[in-house]
């Protein structure tokens, strides 16, 4: 089953005296965070209302509602904030990372099973997936159309065709 309350970012510190946090992302970039009004915090828990919200550097730098000075901000370091999914519609092929977590990744012709998807590393070119099987054994595969067949979240499975030598 999908979460509803989705982990986009952790507030790393303060900003300036006025009570803004720097957010540390977890999702494509700080950028893509500029489009919400509303984080939840305490796992969905408690709404905080953005009144405002810009990019510096690679963080999100935010002033939330009601946090007017240093001290209460300094309060909500460590904080995790979370999106609800029904704020972020995604583009037919397009999926949240922790949907993909733990998915098990299947051969598209043998079926065979390569283990459970258990880390996304973004590289710049593209993403990479990092299988881990029975035996704790890492295998990575590139999240390229060549290699990723199908993508089954109801289902629970990644069918993937290996390009030649993938695994030797």
């Amino acid at each position: 089953m999908q979460k509803q309350y989705l982990e986009s970012g952790k507030i790393v510190s303060t900003h300036g005296l006025r009570g803004e946090v720097r957010v540390q992302p977890w999702c494509d970039g700080p950028g893509f965070l500029l489009e919400f009004e509303t984080f939840y915090m305490d796992g969905g828990k408690t709404s905080v209302e953005v009144e405002g919200a810009r990019v510096h550097k690679n963080l999100l730098i935010l002033k939330i509602a009601g946090v007017d000075d240093i001290d209460a901000a300094a309060a909500l370091r460590g904080k995790v904030l979370y999106i609800d999914r029904k704020d972020a519609p995604m583009e037919e092929g397009e999926h949240f990372i922790q949907d993909l977590m733990g998915l098990r990744v299947l051969d598209a012709d043998t079926g065979q099973e390569y283990g459970k998807l258990t880390d996304v590393l973004h590289t710049g070119a593209n993403d990479v997936y990092e299988l881990t099987g029975e035996q704790g054994e890492k295998k990575l595969v590139p999240a390229i159309p060549d290699v990723i067949i199908e993508i089954d979240i109801e289902g629970g499975a990644m069918r993937i065709r290996p390009l030649e030598g993938l695994f030797e």
